[in-house]
């Protein structure tokens, strides 16, 4: 059986009689079971208004969403106030660690760097002198790590080539690759002079084979600003490396701080008066753990009525194998799994896992924001899109759905063709435009910028900060960048746009000639009762156990 014949444009009773014959092939059986299974598959495929209608279930999965929808956007907000006040504090204090320990640092990480040798020992120094008077020079809570009662040292390490003679005057070089790295430990409270880094500890840099030097330096600190909204503070271990990076050998050694930042809870704490707080955490406990409870009641709904339609999907199979000696297309077949039942039940996962998550967060038990933070996310994402799925019983909502339902595959086809050319661009800018532009330096870099071209950003700085060293490159420079643009503005975003228009189109026509049906569907068009008929209370369908469709409203 072709597609063509399992669509039905123009009026479905016509069709029904020239293609379906039903009733006629139906003549000898027994028309009392034929038009029962009928009657279930038109139930299952109701929608909860109609449900409530015909057996007068009340719609709990419909009032569960929309109070679902209610609450976990109270739980994100109420996370999101708390997830900010960490990420503040964090950003804070990596700004902080950066104006203490880097000399002349004026927040501008993309252009700070050292030329000479006096400036390297001098960086180096600075950083050694302000960590051993951090206590005295802080105006925050920062303090030293501990270990045992011990304190944490500073760790000056050099990465340099185990053996090398270089001399560029006369263009010869004799060199061992070979990577040799020697570290000195230097513990707080013990003042230091100026130059007492070489000095004391015979720390010298021979720049010919020197690669980097590294700093390693932990420093603790508590969010006291949570008190502040009745939440218990963190701890913050922040492990911190400063690199002097001169892998590059081209007189500039580059200088940046890279933060770990390290969550823990507090080994004691204690906060006086702290009556108020309680209750407020005990609250926010109860309020999670409700949210919990709702998703998991949606989840058990939502499982079962996945499972009743696959259930009934087999029944139908065989219904129509045994009566109409007919293969159910896979068509059909999926029409029986409800892919926003699917949605939200992985919605109700992920909200359940953050929610927990949440909670030991609350407790102070777990500090993991970021993983807490994806989950909470994506499964309120999930839920506001799962919205779409109530407004779809509404005709003029409903047509956004059909269009991206109907245009996908093409859109996927389409989209697999249009990065193809999108790589191939990547590639061959990144390989011939990257030593002559910043942009294209790497990868990453390339990609990003060529999809900002796409949107419209950046087009004019693409094209200005080119450096023109080279005619046959700025000219290269020139006719791929206007080839890009002409062919991924003005056409692949064209055409996606025309197939997205062309789709709708076509659906709002169906909707105004007939929409067309399948052949599920035209077998249940001819069951005639309407929901308040009352022929849908008998005790038969009434049965969960003899139709699992009853229990799916």
């Amino acid at each position: 059986m072709t597609d063509q014949d399992l669509l039905i444009t123009s009026d479905p009773e016509v069709r029904l009689k020239q293609n379906y014959q039903w009733t006629a092939a139906t003549s000898d059986l027994d028309r009392k079971e034929v038009d029962h299974f009928r009657r279930r598959l038109k139930y299952f495929f109701m929608n909860p208004c109609e449900k409530f209608r015909a057996r007068g279930r009340k719609p709990w999965k419909l009032m569960l969403q929309i109070l679902k929808i209610v609450i976990i956007t109270v739980q994100l907000v109420s996370f999101g106030l708390s997830n900010e006040m960490m990420v503040t504090f964090k950003e804070e204090n990596i700004k902080t660690l950066k104006h203490l320990f880097l000399k002349d640092y004026q927040d501008q990480d993309k252009n700070y760097a050292v030329y000479t040798r006096t400036e390297v020992y001098g960086h180096i120094s600075y950083i050694i002198n302000q960590y051993m008077n951090l206590p005295n020079l802080t105006v925050g809570n920062h303090a030293y790590e501990r270990n045992d009662g011990v304190y944490t040292p500073l760790s000056l390490c050099k990465e340099f080539y185990r053996h090398g003679r270089i001399s560029p005057d006369n263009e010869t070089f004799d060199i061992d690759p070979f990577i040799e790295k020697e570290c000195v430990s230097i513990y707080p409270l013990r003042p230091l002079k100026d130059g007492a880094v070489i000095e004391d500890f015979n720390f010298t840099l021979d720049f010919k084979r020197l690669l980097s030097v590294k700093v390693y330096l932990n420093v603790k600190a508590i969010n006291l600003q949570t008190v502040r909204h009745n939440e218990l503070p963190d701890c913050y271990n922040f492990r911190t490396m400063i690199l002097f990076d001169n892998t590059d050998h081209s007189g500039r050694i580059k200088i940046s701080m890279e933060n770990y930042v390290l969550i823990k809870v507090c080994k004691d704490w204690n906060v006086s008066g702290a009556t108020d707080k309680d209750y407020h955490l005990f609250l926010i406990l109860m309020f999670d753990s409700v949210v919990i409870l709702a998703c998991l009641v949606s989840f058990v709904l939502c499982m079962r009525s996945v499972l009743n339609g696959l259930h009934l999907q087999s029944e139908y199979a065989m219904f129509f194998q045994k009566y109409y000696r007919k293969i159910v297309p896979m068509s059909d077949r999926l029409e029986f799994v409800n892919g926003w039942y699917i949605l939200i039940i992985i919605s109700d996962t992920l909200t359940i896992a953050g929610s927990v998550m949440k909670i030991c967060i609350q407790t102070k038990e777990l500090t993991n924001y970021n993983v807490c933070s994806i989950l909470l996310g994506t499964s309120t994402l999930f839920v506001w899109i799962g919205v779409l799925r109530y407004l779809g019983f509404f005709q003029k909502y409903n047509i956004l759905i059909l269009t991206l339902r109907a245009a996908f595959p093409n859109v996927i086809r389409f989209s697999t063709c249009a990065v193809m050319i999108y790589l191939s661009y990547c590639f061959c800018g990144w390989i011939v435009l990257g030593p002559h532009h910043e942009n294209f330096r790497t990868f990453n870099m390339v990609a990003d910028c060529l999809f900002s071209l796409i949107n419209g950003d950046e087009i004019y700085s693409t094209f200005i900060k080119l450096r023109e060293r080279s005619y046959l490159v700025w000219l290269f420079s020139r006719v791929y960048v206007y080839t890009f643009i002409s062919l991924f503005t003005y056409m692949v975003l064209s055409l996606f746009i025309a197939l997205i228009t062309d789709t709708y189109e076509t659906i709002k026509q169906h909707q105004q000639e007939g929409i067309p049906v399948s052949e599920l569907q035209a077998f249940i068009m001819e069951c005639k009762d309407l929901p308040a008929s009352g022929k849908y209370m008998d005790p038969e369908s009434d049965s969960c156990f003899f139709s699992p469709c009853a229990c799916c409203s």
